[in-house]
């Protein structure tokens, strides 16, 4: 038995209905197959154990709250956190510790209680991948509200630490990108630091614009026009051999920028942090997604932009190259294009 995405018992001990399969193969797509069904077998399906508030309990069996405010007002945070099949075999979860502190630092921001040790997590998450037999894995922890249709600060949170199999969230092909007419909330609207479910609105809105007009992601500007993020993922664009990120202030400063950002100082490749606008990007030789499901994935071009400089060839591809050894722990000599 499996359940779907509407709290429905679907019983999978029987023949594949006519027409295809009842699970989605994540490396086949069949017209007309994409349901309910098929998006949730990516995630989880009747022998998926999950970790809700202590106990390790079957996915398939969990139920949550409709009257939940986490449900009717997107107050809840979360983390997305891979897990890596090391060099030497083992499994080992990517800055673990910094993103469960991040995941402490949200809930706090967003007035959550928030019961849990860092350590308490890491280990609970492990349990988790061990219990699913994964290595190469996206784990997502979550701490959401109780029952309350108020606006009124709640006495309890719950949370919950998931994990599945996960390619590249972009895919590993070089992206075409869109300059957004969404632009990045107000950081005086919301806590603009903390990883909360409602800002993703934002960050849907953006991505299905850009999609539906034929682009595979869109880049977002802040609110004074310079260039943000995108809808998951922060972005770096190299000219004449330096590299350049937005400033913090108005993007959600991510742990894979951060590891970016150490990969630059090892490697000794030049990056600065300011404010950018879309046409700094139009004279730019490269650009790059980073985050932790997208990892680093280079684009092609931005609107009818399309960047002049190989990939192979760019300051980039060497960081893609240096963050992929990095988080399977594989040593790698400095290299140089």
């Amino acid at each position: 038995m499996v359940l779907t995405a509407h709290n429905k018992l679907i019983d999978t001990s029987g023949p594949p209905p006519k027409g295809g399969s009842l699970f989605f193969d994540p490396g086949r797509r069949r017209p007309g197959r994409q349901n309910n069904i098929e998006s949730m077998a990516t995630y989880y399906n009747e022998h998926t154990v999950l970790w809700l508030d202590g106990r390790f309990q079957k996915a398939a069996e969990t139920k949550t709250d409709l009257y939940g405010q986490s449900l009717h007002y997107g107050y809840a945070v979360f983390e997305g956190i891979r897990s890596y099949r090391t060099a030497a075999g083992s499994t080992r979860i990517f800055k673990a510790w910094e993103h469960f502190e991040r995941l402490r630092r949200s809930a706090e921001a967003l007035n959550m209680p928030y019961r849990y040790s860092t350590k308490e997590m890491i280990g609970a998450s492990y349990e988790v991948l061990e219990r699913n037999k994964l290595q190469d894995a996206y784990i997502r922890p979550v701490v959401y509200g109780p029952a309350n249709m108020s606006f009124n600060p709640n006495t309890e949170s719950f949370t919950v630490i998931e994990a599945w199999e996960m390619a590249p969230f972009l895919g590993e092909k070089l992206l075409r990108v869109m300059t957004s007419s969404f632009q990045r909330p107000n950081p005086k609207a919301f806590r603009i630091e903390a990883k909360a479910a409602g800002h993703y609105v934002n960050s849907i809105m953006a991505s299905h614009e850009a999609k539906g007009k034929g682009f595979d992601e869109a880049l977002l500007t802040d609110m004074n026009g310079y260039i943000a993020e995108g809808p998951g993922a922060n972005m770096f664009f190299e000219k004449d051999g330096r590299l350049y990120t937005p400033a913090t202030g108005n993007i959600l400063p991510g742990i894979t920028r951060a590891t970016v950002l150490e990969i630059c100082k090892e490697e000794g490749i030049p990056v600065e942090e300011g404010r950018y606008t879309p046409e700094d990007l139009r004279t730019a030789d490269a650009a790059f997604f980073c985050g932790t499901a997208a990892e680093v994935i280079g684009w092609k071009s931005v609107d009818a932009y399309e960047f002049p400089l190989p990939w192979q060839e760019t300051r980039g591809r060497r960081i893609q190259l240096a963050y992929k050894d990095k988080v399977i722990e594989q040593q790698r000599t400095l290299s140089t294009i």
